[in-house]
């Protein structure tokens, strides 16, 4: 199996976009974020043709996150988080148990202080609520796939500056102290960095502020594929697919890529 997440930043303005992912790499499932529509509105018959099974989870303008695939699921799910609505979570259930979860982290805001940041503090509040979730469900023989946009880069060389970005929302020590328990709960396995190791830089996103951003190459790796060790050895290959970042009005997201054997 082929696996894509990609915050899409508006599946309506960039479903042509996904059919050109198509074309190139050929996912086989397709996990977005930020798509940025009501339910009702999602463009499911422009993909339908792609992908023949879709799981759609969103609410109008803001968030928003999509499962679609080829490959049939059982069950379908997503929780709220927070005590919101906000469409960030979506789960679907493959056959013979394999659970795919597809989140959307809130971004953080600009201030790293939940003191005086409510968009700070609720992301924290996120990750530990994710935390205490998948703790609970921990299991060595789980398989369990999660992926998306968690907004932090929490590596060294998953930025483009490590010293200059430490108090930059998204490489915050506190982030990634968070981002690392929400690790260790479920002894999570970085799927991208066990094919690429953590002495390479590796980038999934770049502002849209930079005219050329492969030559400022001031990215971040916000986007991540994680699974459950009873699936470690199940995985083929990883990358990021950052042709998309110059195509027609991209999404300042690449997609990254995971080959899986369910």
């Amino acid at each position: 199996m082929r696996l894509v997440t990609w915050n899409i930043n508006s599946v309506r303005l960039r479903a042509p976009l996904v059919h050109r992912l198509v074309d190139e790499i050929a996912p086989d499932v397709l996990c977005l974020q930020e798509t940025k529509v009501m339910d009702e509105l999602f463009p499911h018959d422009e993909l339908a043709e792609l992908f023949p099974h879709r799981h759609a989870r969103g609410m109008k303008a803001y968030n928003g996150v999509a499962i679609l695939s080829r490959i049939p699921f059982t069950a379908t799910g997503g929780d709220d988080w927070c005590g919101r609505s906000d469409a960030r979570h979506a789960s679907v259930t493959f056959e013979g148990g394999v659970e795919l979860h597809d989140f959307y982290v809130p971004a953080g805001g600009d201030e790293p202080d939940p003191e005086i940041n409510d968009k700070f503090a609720h992301k924290l509040r996120f990750l530990d609520e994710m935390t205490a979730w998948s703790g609970a469900q921990a299991n060595p023989e789980a398989k369990r796939i999660l992926v998306g946009d968690l907004n932090i880069a929490p590596a060294e060389n998953d930025v483009w500056s490590h010293k200059q970005l430490l108090k930059i929302v998204s490489h915050t020590p506190v982030e990634v102290d968070r981002l690392q328990a929400l690790q260790a709960s479920h002894d999570w396995v970085d799927a991208v960095r066990h094919f690429i190791p953590d002495s390479e830089k590796l980038f999934s996103w770049w502002s849209y502020r930079s005219r050329d951003w492969r030559e400022s190459n001031r990215g971040r790796r916000l986007d991540h594929v994680w699974v459950t060790p009873a699936l470690t050895k199940s995985l083929k290959g990883a990358s990021v697919f950052d042709d998309a970042r110059d195509w027609t009005k991209p999404s300042d997201h690449a997609p990254v890529v995971v080959d899986i054997d369910i």
